[in-house]
């Protein structure tokens, strides 16, 4: 596959470089680092900060969510590469405004292991951290072991929740609670068309036949629940829109947020192709759909494919979700 990049060992420091060059309102770079990103207004005294992080290759996801009333800062790895304790570590310090940090990421384990060693360095720091991961990939574990999936695009839900209560003022332990309650209300699941290619090694993540499709298929193109022949946008709808309603226990009377997210290569127009089932499929059930995001969330390069993420919701996790936020690539109000 053809790609617009230089070499391919420079594509992710030129990629935060662009952004830094078409941004420097919003996010800045709090040291030599150029992998770890800052809100432009970083540190926010008394407030809490937020880290995220993961590898490269699924923009907006982790960097682009670095911004008033969403994360205030990042640290970013290679393609499909955790980034290293150090570097979040330093995004820790860059971000620490005296009411401690939330860490904030995909539940994956090299994530895991350099987010947990960056606790320990900020806490011979006197930074107080917490630990929040996305779990919400229904395909990855069954029910029973939610605590063990994959965090994949869900975790936007739980990157606005925390951010509006950090911007508000909420203490770390209230930022904390109100993560943990939208990442336990979040389902999710993805499909997979067609795979992508590494810059560093120009293979594919992953294979699939033609004519073939993968239902449950992760961000890196980690194995699905089902394999098996194409289907029609409404078959697709059908399949995971009946197991993200199971997962969460969804009834007549709830009320939902819909997040139809495309993986990097699938036109808008069959996202909303994708929606229009998952609208029809919702209200047929009676739940209310109170606010939807069609487009571009969380993706895997060129990977051909979408996910959909379903967010119960209340009074409360509603209005997190309507609170102003602004960042490079995302802004609400």
């Amino acid at each position: 596959m053809k790609k617009i990049i230089n070499a391919p060992e420079a594509f992710v420091d030129e990629f935060v470089e662009g952004i830094l060059a078409a941004h420097p309102d919003l996010v800045k770079t709090p040291g030599d680092d150029i992998r770890v990103l800052v809100r432009a207004d970083a540190p926010r005294p008394g407030r809490v900060g937020i880290v995220t992080g993961g590898g490269s290759g699924h923009l907006p996801l982790f960097k682009g969510y670095v911004g008033m009333g969403l994360c205030s800062g990042v640290a970013i790895g290679n393609v499909f590469s955790s980034p290293s304790s150090e570097q979040i570590f330093e995004a820790t310090k860059a971000v620490n405004g005296g009411a401690g940090v939330l860490y904030l990421y995909g539940n994956y384990g090299g994530d895991v292991l350099n987010f947990d060693l960056a606790a320990d360095l900020a806490d011979l720091e006197d930074i107080a951290t917490r630990t929040v991961v996305g779990r919400d990939d229904v395909a990855s574990q069954p029910n029973e072991r939610k605590l063990d999936r994959r965090g994949v695009a869900g975790i936007i839900f739980a990157y606005k929740a925390a951010g509006a209560a950090a911007e508000r003022g909420d203490s770390l332990e209230e930022v904390v609670s109100i993560t943990e309650d939208v990442v336990e209300h979040t389902a999710t699941m993805g499909i997979g068309l067609a795979p992508t290619i590494l810059p560093t090694t120009g293979k594919p993540s992953f294979e699939l036949g033609d004519g073939e499709m993968e239902i449950g298929i992760g961000i890196h193109g980690e194995p699905g629940s089902r394999r098996g022949p194409l289907e029609t946008a409404d078959e697709i709808a059908d399949h995971v829109l009946a197991a993200l309603v199971e997962d969460l226990g969804l009834k007549a009377g709830a009320r939902v947020a819909v997040m139809v997210n495309g993986l990097g290569a699938t036109p808008l127009e069959e996202l909303y192709v994708l929606y229009r089932r998952a609208h029809q499929i919702l209200s047929g059930l009676g739940i209310e759909i109170s606010k939807n995001y069609v487009g571009e969330y969380a993706t895997s390069l060129e990977m051909a494919g979408a996910s959909i993420s379903l967010l119960e919701l209340n009074d409360d996790r509603l209005a997190l979700l309507e609170a102003p936020a602004k960042s490079p690539f995302f802004q609400e109000g």
